[in-house]
């Protein structure tokens, strides 16, 4: 427009969003750093060596935030920022942990039969702000922490049984598989939910199933076995 029409206009009224900024695009664009930084996050969580002794557990996972942000942001990254990140992201994980009620229903019926040991490892901290956020230890005779052959002899002492009564049921082999075959223990269950192919070198394994939902039925499989053959 000519500056003889701007001379009629009294006013103009201007959106902010998506025309005098691209609102649409930046929102595309925040997004997509985000699952960029949460993706990184979840890579360090599944390679996370923890010792206790190197390091405090926020720490560990604060500086995977810190790292995340900085390699997506350019370097650009603050310790407040990313200890924002970390506690954000840790409680939002921990409302969301929750038992399904098939998971207590089987859990509860399982009780009634046997003695049940809620076997943990990695962070102690951690590991207790999962089990109180999905508050599971209700369902459980006692808490033990693996993988050492150790661990399950003390757990059979707490439950007053001998290892060759026992099964062990997980979805890790080399760990809790191998400790619970180092130990002696009646059978070792693995829950392979992706039904993956075990690696020549894994532990040999007596079960394997898809869902820890199929577990009664092969408890009960186990017995008749040992019924039978005693």
């Amino acid at each position: 427009m000519g500056a003889t029409g701007m001379s009629h206009m009294l006013a103009s009224f201007f959106d902010l969003d998506n025309m005098l900024i691209d609102m649409a695009g930046a929102s595309r664009r925040d997004l997509s750093e985000a699952e960029i930084i949460c993706d990184k996050i979840q890579v360090e969580l599944r390679k996370e060596c923890f010792h206790p002794y190197n390091i405090c557990i926020t720490d560990l996972r604060t500086s995977h935030w810190e790292e995340a942000i900085q390699e997506t942001k350019d370097g650009a990254a603050n310790r407040k920022l990313t200890e924002e990140c970390h506690f954000l992201g840790k409680s939002t994980c921990l409302q969301l942990m929750t038992l399904a009620e098939n998971i207590k229903v089987m859990l509860s019926e399982l009780r009634k039969e046997a003695r049940l040991l809620l076997l943990r490892n990695g962070d102690r901290q951690t590991q207790r702000e999962k089990i109180e956020a999905c508050a599971c230890q209700s369902y459980f005779h006692t808490i033990g922490e693996k993988p050492a052959p150790s661990i399950f002899y003390y757990c059979c002492s707490l439950l007053k049984v001998q290892p060759g009564d026992c099964v062990t049921v997980s979805n890790t082999l080399e760990t809790d598989v191998q400790g619970g075959l180092s130990a002696g223990l009646k059978a070792m269950v693995w829950i392979n939910k992706n039904r993956t192919v075990p690696l020549k070198s894994s532990p040999v394994l007596h079960y394997m199933v898809s869902s820890v939902l199929e577990l009664p039925a092969l408890l009960q499989s186990i017995d008749r076995k040992v019924s039978m053959s005693t």
